[in-house]
């Protein structure tokens, strides 16, 4: 947190670093608005604190995050959000260039979503059981958002990698469109991997799983947040040549799925063997269920575990 905060505006960050060290320790979001006062989202509750951003703040900031050249982050100014040191993702909002009908740029930044990279290392291990079977079963993470899914994958990407005493390292490959699961900096992960992982930083989904299927020949694929059909045809494809798969989607129950055509799709051609099921119930890193390929519950009836 203290390098992240080391970016902020002298005044903002001295307001954020006054919070109570237990408020502090459970920041997930600082939000930043010219003219308004800064928001802190502290285990899903706002706090606004007593300060109102200036625009002096804002060109600070975004000069900060760009290390004073606006040009070398075109390509983050583009997709709105620009990956930070420690693996943290600044979302960006403002007046968009478009060109053609397309996104050129943001220009005239006037929002800044600061979300906090929560490496939880160890939290899916007590989870390996219900999605390994003498080989990694094809798994698919529901959940709305902010309630930790990014953060499992992770943690399952480097419990795979590794491997253990029971079970065998695999070569992972990691499609991280939006920087979040590696948080890459410079091509580089942020977070703790293992040594058998190789990162696509910033590839769009369906695109990254054929390449890195291509060239780096993985055991398993890890995808954050699929959802469109591209993104399930290129599903399909790795299925088909072999690779097993952990991929993410927004929704709060097996269900939802069958209710967006290129989902229901995968859901109707059993390509996952399991489905994880998170909620907020008791805060971000709630199972709320886990089921197999035929929906049927693998938790007791009103089980609920927390990592």
């Amino acid at each position: 947190m203290r390098e992240l905060v080391a970016m902020l505006p002298d005044a903002i960050g001295k307001e954020v670093m006054n919070m109570h060290p237990t408020s502090l320790a459970r920041v997930e979001e600082i939000r930043i608005r010219v003219m308004k006062r800064v928001e802190v989202l502290v285990g899903g509750t706002p706090v606004f604190l007593p300060y109102y951003t200036t625009l002096e703040d804002s060109i600070n900031l975004l000069n900060e995050l760009s290390h004073y050249s606006i040009y070398a982050i075109e390509d983050e100014l583009k997709k709105g959000y620009i990956t930070v040191q420690g693996g943290h993702r600044v979302g960006l909002s403002g007046r968009v260039i478009t060109e053609n009908g397309r996104v050129k740029a943001i220009r005239d930044v006037t929002s800044f979503n600061i979300r906090i990279a929560k490496e939880k290392v160890g939290i899916a291990e007590k989870y390996v059981s219900f999605v390994h079977d003498r080989k990694w079963l094809n798994t698919l993470i529901i959940g709305p958002p902010q309630t930790g899914k990014t953060t499992l994958l992770r943690d399952f990407a480097r419990i795979i990698s590794t491997g253990s005493s029971e079970i065998k390292s695999n070569k992972v490959g990691i499609v991280d469109e939006r920087s979040e699961i590696a948080g890459s900096v410079k091509g580089v992960p942020q977070h703790e991997l293992g040594d058998r992982v190789d990162v696509l930083d910033s590839c769009p989904k369906a695109e990254g799983m054929m390449m890195m299927i291509r060239s780096m020949s993985p055991d398993v694929l890890i995808v954050d947040e699929i959802g469109t059909q591209e993104d399930a045809e290129a599903v399909l494809e790795a299925l088909h040549a072999g690779v097993q798969l952990f991929v993410t989607v927004h929704g709060y129950q097996l269900g939802d799925l069958l209710n967006r055509p290129s989902l229901k799709e995968l859901i109707e051609s059993n390509v996952f063997d399991r489905y994880i099921v998170l909620s907020r119930k008791d805060g971000p890193g709630t199972i709320q269920q886990i089921q197999n390929q035929r929906g049927e519950h693998l938790l007791n009836k009103g089980s609920v575990l927390k990592w």
